[in-house]
């Protein structure tokens, strides 16, 4: 797409993918526009190293706004707009599914309506960001553009509408509006109550004596797992083809959620063994014998995901994208450093609350 301007408007950009993208196209030399939504609390730790750049720009908005997204559209008349708000966390939306619809799908409808609205349907390239968790009840492994879906949660029942009304409002309107379907990407950004997070957080707590065990849902699920920094070059790819099209963004290679925790322990230095099945599953040190992982009940979910798996062959051959950039040991690895250095700086805090507690105890400090 040749296009003079370069003016990006990214919805979820506090988000760990906003993050990344908002850096990737900063680099490539685009004006980026980012929506927050107004609140008393800072959410904004990923995106702070970029404010005050001049060519970064933030607006407040929400998904559930139409008038507000109408009004940052109207103003900043983007070339590209990427849509990754979103409630984004499936135990989450079968506590609160009305709010995930209204946010997830008729929120995808107000950004295609704004645009369209707008007068910027010729102008205005759409990338929508959609979920692996749209095959669901999976019917074939691997997943790929064709593989029927078939959502199992409220998250995923929202996201196929999004889905399906850009698939809509590019027939009907003649928009370059498209989904990327995105398998399960993480990084040391990602949110800790997600279970990758959760796991390298606890490892790295555990390991340096801040927390005595990790308890998990379902250790058999299988995930597809890539580095969300590479993701958001596959975004960005997608918006410069010459034909909209959907596509699957994953790695082609499975791991359970299992794997993924014996290698986050590892990276520490702890070797674990599980013992027993289902609920009565355990995660012991080799070293000592102590249980530092166990399953609770309270993280299965009423209908449960356990075999995702994405086949890349499209986007590799038709975006030149190479989706094993990092490989799954380098994420881990990643994510791990990343948290072990940040307990450290816990503990540090933590220590010189403890000597200044005792030195106003003493008196030697007022």
């Amino acid at each position: 797409m040749k296009n003079e301007r370069k003016v990006a408007f990214i919805t979820g950009v506090t988000g760990q993918d906003g993050s990344y993208l908002s850096e990737f196209l900063l680099e490539k030399g685009y004006e980026v526009h980012g929506m927050i939504r107004r609140s008393s609390v800072d959410f904004r730790e990923r995106i702070a190293h970029l404010e005050g750049r001049p060519h970064f720009h933030l607006h407040y908005g929400h998904m559930g706004d139409s008038m507000a997204l109408m009004q940052i559209i109207s103003k900043v008349r983007p070339t590209e707009i990427y849509n990754l708000a979103a409630q984004s966390h499936v135990q989450v939306s079968f506590d609160s599914p009305e709010f995930t619809a209204n946010v997830d799908a008729t929120g995808v409808l107000r950004v295609l309506e704004a645009v369209r609205l707008c007068g910027l349907t010729d102008s205005c390239r759409i990338y929508q960001a959609s979920t692996s968790e749209l095959y669901g009840k999976v019917e074939e492994v691997p997943q790929n553009e064709n593989t029927p879906f078939h959502p199992y949660s409220p998250y995923a029942v929202a996201k196929l509408y999004g889905f399906w009304i850009v698939k809509e409002y590019r027939e009907a309107y003649n928009m370059f509006c498209c989904s990327g379907i995105l398998f399960n990407h993480e990084s040391e950004r990602r949110g800790e109550t997600f279970v990758t997070r959760k796991i390298t957080l606890a490892a790295a707590r555990i390991k340096q004596g801040k927390q005595e065990k990790l308890f998990l849902g379902n250790l058999d699920s299988l995930r597809d797992w890539g580095y969300a920094k590479d993701y958001v070059e596959c975004m960005w790819l997608i918006l410069q083809q010459k034909k909209a099209e959907d596509f699957v963004i994953a790695t082609g290679v499975q791991h359970s959620v299992r794997e993924f925790c014996q290698l986050a322990f590892r990276h520490v230095g702890i070797e674990l063994k599980f013992e027993g099945e289902g609920l009565n599953e355990k995660g012991i040190d080799t070293a000592t014998g102590k249980v530092l992982v166990e399953v609770s009940p309270d993280f299965y979910r009423p209908t449960d995901v356990v075999n995702l798996w994405g086949d890349p062959t499209k986007a590799r051959a038709k975006l030149g994208w190479n989706p094993n950039k990092t490989s799954f040991e380098e994420l881990v690895k990643l994510m791990v450093d990343h948290d072990m250095e940040q307990v450290a700086v816990e503990r540090a805090g933590d220590q010189v609350r403890t000597n200044l507690a005792e030195y106003l105890e003493k008196g030697i400090v007022k």
